[in-house]
């Protein structure tokens, strides 16, 4: 079934990697927001859980330097495959989700819900994205 003209693929067990509308350069450019967003949050939030603020600032350094070294549009160095880069988007989805109640601060609702709502938000990006090298965003990496 094809829906607005673009072939549907989905995650299969022959290293197909599923294909959204969601170019890799915009996947990227969400991503540095991502991570300059949690970096900021427990400050323009008020979180008062230590540990909230902790893994936040944490977790926003991580992803902008896995945004930045993996290959791709908006890389900086290249180095991350990205076949792994998609593989931490879901490890990164789950911490996110479990976050509040792993480190602790699921009490408060203001980073709670802030981890869980990017946590989902993330899925849907990563599920959302064409992670295929071709097109518009092979000639961009050249």
């Amino acid at each position: 079934m094809r829906v607005g003209g673009a072939k549907p693929r989905t995650v299969g067990y022959n290293g197909e990697v599923h294909q959204g509308p969601i170019p890799r350069f915009a996947h990227g450019a969400i991503e540095y927001l991502a991570g300059a967003l949690f970096i900021a949050a427990p400050f323009l939030l008020s979180f008062d859980s230590d540990s909230a603020t902790a893994v936040s600032i944490v977790v926003g350094v991580l992803v902008l330097a896995i945004a930045a070294s993996t290959e791709g549009p908006t890389s900086l160095v290249n180095q991350l495959p990205l076949g792994a880069h998609v593989v931490l988007d879901y490890v990164l989805v789950a911490l996110l989700i479990g976050s509040p109640f792993i480190f602790g601060f699921s009490g408060e609702g203001p980073p709670t819900i802030f981890f869980i709502a990017l946590g989902v938000a993330h899925l849907m990006v990563t599920i959302g994205t064409r992670f295929e090298k071709g097109g518009s965003d092979a000639a961009r990496e050249h």
